[in-house]
């Protein structure tokens, strides 16, 4: 495998020569050798602020990443992103999720067509149906109102709706609850449905084809359950969808008026603000729908029009690449300190995986530098006492994203001046640790000592964020949507195809079929043995 056009790269062999000089500089050596750093290497926007200081970076290191951007083509790439073009090579497509956010008088072509009045379209029916929804008009079957909201979806149609749901709590409108099924074990959906009364809930059908095997099996699923429960007739009142297959939609029951569609340019994992959002809007309201578009746009404003030595995306996408190109980091963890943000690490794993887990550049040829990192976390303070023992005395580099609000997530307030705390106190203990003078000056017994030491030096970003409201949950989504953008740029992959996903779905059509007899596909002997012993025990 030969070197490729990024590696010969100007930057690239200078950000190689800073790597190999880097020798034993240390974090706390470079904290001492300018004691401003906390104050300069700092980066604000949209009501976040990075501090990126606890990074192995010198000036000279991040000025050759954002050199590399440019030689990359970071700033044509975006532009062209903004504008419609096909940069969605594989598929022939736009890349135009920053469309979903854009202000009504805006316009932004696909093809030679303004895809913004559509948008507002779709738009304008979701919040007519929400206000009808929570006002009692669109009621139930029965006549009740519809206050259980069950999204059914899986990957991109399932991971951003339950995030924000879990996010956005102190916005919910008051009386509505929701659920989210995605898995196709049958625990899932039996779990949720042992909640619900049929006569109050609403079913999202969240397909963009209304073909997705898991989605389509749980929702016929759901459909006999409320069709047992209420009649045949029940169906229009108590089924909605996200599709763009009014045929599918039709025959399933739902009529295609109650259907929501999006477009070909936006991917699942980009598609949390289109009508993929429905049951978001379903519980914060139209109102706060539009303050999390509000969010999505500035970051979008910030991404597009801010230098790239003080924008945040470009900053963080740069010095996660440094991580994984140069020092062979292989895991990246999100820490967000915020238990309503439980659920950002696994819709971050989507985003950052999915779209940046690639073997071959846009031109089909092999990569031969590292793509993706391993997407993970949990929040703090769970994390701490559980797997923050590896950060802070494993044998791996994990650089770590920590992030903290201001503004208290409740009304206990003095738990989440302790939850900053620990905050604060993680992102220092992971950077200057505790020497073995230190331990010996607290009288630790030196048997001790080599057990007890953490070295630190283990960079870290930390986001501080004024409030966890729908704005700034969009100015973060938007904020690591561009980061894998701008990595996905400099790798020179395609950020926005999944052609992966593919083969384990026909793959598992096929062995659906040998397990229910109705077909017999060639497999590999474990295969075969494992389908053979698995029909055995469950039909003996």
């Amino acid at each position: 495998m030969g070197r490729s056009q990024l590696q010969d790269s100007r930057a690239w062999q200078q950000l190689l020569a800073q790597r190999a000089d880097w020798g034993e500089t240390t974090l706390a050596g470079l904290f001492r050798d300018d004691p401003t750093r906390g104050e300069r290497m700092v980066a604000a926007a949209c009501g976040i602020t990075l501090d990126y200081s606890k990074n192995w970076l010198r000036a000279e290191t991040l000025a050759a990443l954002l050199e590399l951007a440019r030689e990359r083509g970071l700033e044509a790439q975006r532009a062209a992103m903004f504008a419609g073009e096909h940069i969605n090579r594989t598929e022939d497509r736009a890349v135009l999720h920053v469309a979903l956010r854009a202000p009504a008088d805006e316009e932004i072509f696909d093809q030679g067509v303004n895809v913004v009045p559509e948008v507002h379209a779709v738009l304008q029916r979701m919040m007519d149906f929400c206000d009808r929804v929570h006002a009692g008009t669109w009621c139930g079957a029965s006549g009740k109102a519809l206050r259980q909201i069950v999204n059914v979806g899986i990957g991109g149609s399932y991971l951003g709706p339950e995030m924000a749901y879990h996010a956005l709590r102190r916005y919910r409108v008051p009386g509505i609850r929701e659920y989210f099924v995605a898995n196709v074990d049958g625990a899932a959906l039996e779990a949720v449905l042992a909640e619900l009364d049929p006569e109050q809930t609403l079913f999202v059908i969240a397909s963009k084809t209304f073909t997705t095997l898991e989605t389509m099996t749980n929702a016929q699923a759901a459909r006999r359950w409320l069709v047992a429960a209420l009649g045949e007739a029940a169906v229009e009142r108590h089924f909605v969808a996200v599709s763009t297959n009014d045929a599918a939609v039709a025959a399933f029951g739902i009529h295609p008026q109650n259907s929501f569609g999006f477009w070909d340019w936006v991917g699942g994992r980009y598609s949390m603000d289109s009508a993929i959002g429905l049951a978001t809007m379903l519980a914060i309201g139209a109102a706060g729908f539009r303050d999390l578009l509000a969010g999505f746009r500035a970051m979008d404003e910030h991404f597009l029009h801010a230098p790239l030595a003080q924008n945040l995306p470009v900053l963080l996408g740069v010095i996660a690449l440094w991580y994984n190109n140069f020092w062979q980091a292989q895991s990246q963890a999100i820490l967000p300190y915020a238990h309503d943000l439980r659920r950002f690490p696994a819709y971050l794993q989507q985003l950052q995986m999915e779209s940046n887990g690639k073997r071959v550049d846009l031109d089909g040829v092999p990569l031969t530098v590292d793509s993706s990192p391993v997407i993970w976390g949990e929040p703090g303070t769970d994390g701490q006492h559980s797997f923050y023992q590896l950060l802070h005395q494993g044998t791996r580099l994990v650089p770590c994203d920590l992030i903290g609000f201001v503004q208290p997530l409740s009304d206990f307030t003095e738990q989440h001046d302790l939850l900053m705390a620990n905050l604060f106190a993680q992102a220092e203990a992971l950077a200057f640790g505790r020497s073995a003078a230190e331990l010996r000056a607290l009288g630790v017994a030196e048997a001790q000592i080599p057990h007890r030491v953490s070295p630190g030096n283990r960079p870290n970003n930390l986001l501080l964020v004024d409030a966890l409201t729908p704005f700034s949950l969009g100015t973060l989504v938007a904020l690591y949507e561009h980061s894998v953008f701008t990595q996905g740029v400099i790798w020179g992959i395609d950020s926005f195809d999944q052609w992966g996903v593919e083969l384990g779905k026909v793959l598992a059509a096929r062995v659906d079929e040998d397990i229910r007899g109705v077909a017999t596909h060639p497999h590999d002997s474990s295969t075969q043995r494992l389908i053979a012993r698995y029909r055995q025990a469950r039909n003996p």
